[in-house]
């Protein structure tokens, strides 16, 4: 069986002056939008590299987006599997 879907990925990024920078990352696909977020702190006693906050921002909103889904695909296996009985052998899509 075939499938192919598109979504669609918007990445946000926010700095302060403080040095903090702030990431959301915005996930529509199309039936459902989940939003990841992230921040950064720059330590004052280090030199500010914006490029280096956005990275740790975008990629901490991108691991809780990721968490997200993982959760939701454990959630809709149990669904559609029904409850699971204790095995030695593992059944379904391995998480």
């Amino acid at each position: 069986m075939s499938h192919t879907e598109q979504w669609k990925v918007r990445l946000h990024l926010f700095e302060d002056d403080d040095g903090t920078t702030k990431a959301q990352v915005v996930l529509d696909t199309g039936t459902t939008e989940l939003i990841g977020r992230g921040t950064a702190h720059c330590n004052p006693a280090d030199t500010n590299v914006p490029e280096i906050g956005d990275e740790l921002a975008a990629g901490r909103a991108m691991e809780d987006l990721g968490h997200q889904l993982l959760h939701i695909a454990e959630n809709d296996v149990q669904g559609v599997a029904g409850p699971r009985t204790t095995t030695t052998q593992s059944a379904g899509w391995p998480m």
